[in-house]
């Protein structure tokens, strides 16, 4: 007498496979990833068992299982951002100088689409994973972590027991860069914050340098997101004050919010930087533009690209280990977007 079919409600399992066609559960996992040394009669006897009942092997599960690819995957949270070339460079050439191709997404674009970029990778089988810059995946990265090696790159969040972070040092970058506006001049400062611990570092370092200076009543700080779209109207909001009350020099979260900014500016009518200074973080290539000429934190980005890189090979043969933290020294590059306070 045949076994009634399950509900079309109820999953099949790999359990019900193995059952059907009278084998082991590691016998189909064999079959599924297409391994050799298994007889043709088994073999056989898997598929036709899995074209009956229409099982659907786990993409995510079968990846956790699966044999070394010498891959990684690498998501970033959004590719327009030129914050992550030269990291990337840096994870790419590490992971390339020892065997390993990479897959890159972009978390971004997954989303408006509706798909998990993280989870997409893991069905590709990649090996381990680096996570470059805040992530809005928190959730799926705890739960991949649990069986994949995962590195955050240029971000601190999630923290997770079993996962290396490399980032720079960004309270003392933030100290930095306010410092150097505080030096020319300035006073009524504002930081436009991002999203996440990285931020809010920044601010601690902003409100800090400020501090120092004896201006910590006059320290604005206004949330401007990390995009130039998000900064545009938080620079509105700061710069069209009259001039007496109005911030003279702005620091940005990064250089595309700080971009934003100058985008402002242009349109109030606000010279750069005789009316209005302005600072970025991350010394991306777009800030070296001589067109922008953006004053910006150097973070190093291609030295945490080779120690994201170089921590993945590690917990790749050794995934048992507590997390390792690691920070790289800030420098300052200074441009044309920022001088002496107005009188």
């Amino acid at each position: 007498m045949s076994e009634t079919p399950k509900s079309p409600a109820t999953p099949v399992t790999i359990r019900d496979v193995a059952e059907r066609a009278g084998v082991s559960k590691s016998l189909v996992s064999l079959v599924l990833r297409d391994a050799p040394h298994v007889s043709d009669a088994r073999r056989e006897a898997v598929l036709a068992a899995v074209a009956e009942l229409g099982y659907r092997p786990n993409a995510h599960a079968r990846g956790l299982s699966r044999t070394k690819t010498q891959t990684v995957g690498l998501v970033v949270n959004d590719l327009r951002n030129p914050w992550f070339v030269e990291l990337l460079e840096g994870v790419t050439a590490t992971l390339s100088a020892a065997g390993y191709s990479t897959l890159l997404a972009d978390s971004r674009t997954d989303q408006r689409i509706g798909r998990s970029s993280l989870d997409g990778l893991i069905q590709h089988g990649v090996d381990g994973l680096v996570v470059i810059g805040t992530t809005s995946e928190a959730e799926t990265v705890a739960r991949i972590a649990a069986h994949v090696p995962v590195v955050l790159a240029g971000t601190l969040d999630p923290d997770l027991p079993s996962v290396d972070i490399v980032t720079n040092d960004d309270e003392a970058g933030a100290h930095l860069v306010t410092r150097h506006l505080l030096d020319l001049g300035h006073t009524r400062i504002a930081y436009l914050r991002g999203p996440g611990r990285i931020s809010q570092l920044r601010e601690q370092g902003f409100r800090r340098a400020m501090a120092e200076a004896g201006f910590a009543a006059s320290a604005v700080v206004e949330a401007g997101g990390m995009s130039e779209e998000s900064a545009h109207a938080a620079a509105g909001r700061l710069l069209g004050a009259p001039a007496p009350e109005r911030v003279t020099a702005i620091f940005a979260f990064n250089d595309a919010s700080a971009i934003g900014v100058l985008s402002v500016a242009n349109t109030l009518g606000l010279r750069v930087p005789a009316d209005l200074s302005v600072a970025g973080y991350d010394n991306s290539p777009l800030a070296k533009f001589q067109v922008v000429s953006l004053t910006s934190v150097d973070t190093g980005n291609f030295a945490i690209g080779v120690q994201a890189g170089t921590l993945l090979l590690e917990r790749m043969q050794h995934p048992v280990q507590l997390q390792r933290v690691q920070k790289v020294a800030t420098s300052l590059a200074v441009r044309g977007s920022t001088g002496s306070a107005p009188a």
